[in-house]
């Protein structure tokens, strides 16, 4: 009998690797996949200049959020307000990649679209999918947006006082948001898959959950590698088509694309 920790574990980093095979559409679609860093690299260009103003503004926010410390003695005062700080910037960094993997998918729709249709193609028909209209789409990933949104907030807002506890507290913050994150982030990024096959957004849920370790490995993997310098514009098209994957392996669909053989060597005729 399989150790369940050690089968969450496995599950956990089953999902992770779906990542990995994402990117192996680079040597399958190579200017496809370069197509697909065009939004984000757009989009990332904004957040980033979004970032680098909050950065800048760090320090001020840590003393608005710890009004109390304001009589403390040294180095308790700098102390607290550097834990208030970057507790902040767990919690805002949690929100800029859900933020940023919403909108890049609603701009870059058109391209995200086609990268999805190539993975799927390898399996076989590709689900039909309603035509939509730029309107349409973008009301659609809107609302849609702002579903998961709101949870991801609340989350954020829960997080930032865990980073208070002591000495666990700065470490344990932004693990839990690279693992509540990583689960809102696979939610938007299956978005495509499961709306092709007419599964609403609770169903979607209810789905993921049977491959919650997996589906969480997915998304933790994706949240880290946005967090690299350009790793969410080179990501982002891998991103889209490991999330394929893990749709179709949540909906219990053949998610292993068939291997092509090569051809036999020819016989040599002996004269």
């Amino acid at each position: 009998m399989v150790n369940p920790r050690r089968r969450v574990l496995r599950e956990f980093f089953t999902g992770a690797s779906l990542l990995g095979r994402g990117l192996k559409v680079w040597a399958t679609a190579p200017r496809l996949m370069l197509l697909g860093m065009i939004p984000a690299l757009i989009v990332g260009t904004v957040f980033f200049a979004g970032f680098v103003v909050l950065a800048l503004n760090l320090e001020t926010l840590a003393e608005l959020t710890t009004p109390f410390a304001a009589r403390w003695d040294e180095p308790w005062r700098t102390s607290i307000r550097v834990v208030a700080g970057l507790s902040f910037l767990a919690v805002a960094i949690l929100l800029i990649v859900f933020t940023f993997t919403t909108v890049t998918l609603i701009v870059g729709d058109p391209i995200y679209e086609r990268i999805w249709r190539h993975v799927e193609g390898r399996f076989g028909e590709v689900p039909d999918e309603n035509a939509r209209g730029f309107w349409r789409t973008l009301g659609i990933g809107i609302v849609a947006g702002l579903r998961i949104l709101v949870p991801t907030a609340f989350i954020g807002l829960l997080l930032f006082p865990v980073g208070f506890i002591p000495v666990v507290g700065p470490v344990l913050v932004p693990v839990l948001a690279a693992l509540f994150g990583g689960w809102y982030v696979a939610l938007e990024l299956t978005g495509r898959v499961f709306d092709s096959r007419g599964v609403s957004p609770r169903d979607r849920r209810r789905a993921l959950g049977t491959r919650r370790p997996a589906t969480v490995g997915f998304g933790a993997a994706t949240y880290l590698a946005f967090l690299i310098p350009l790793g969410a514009v080179i990501m982002m098209p891998a991103a889209v088509a490991g999330a394929t994957l893990l749709g179709r392996r949540a909906l219990e669909e053949p998610h292993v694309p068939p291997t092509l053989k090569a051809p036999a060597a020819p016989t040599r005729i002996e004269p």
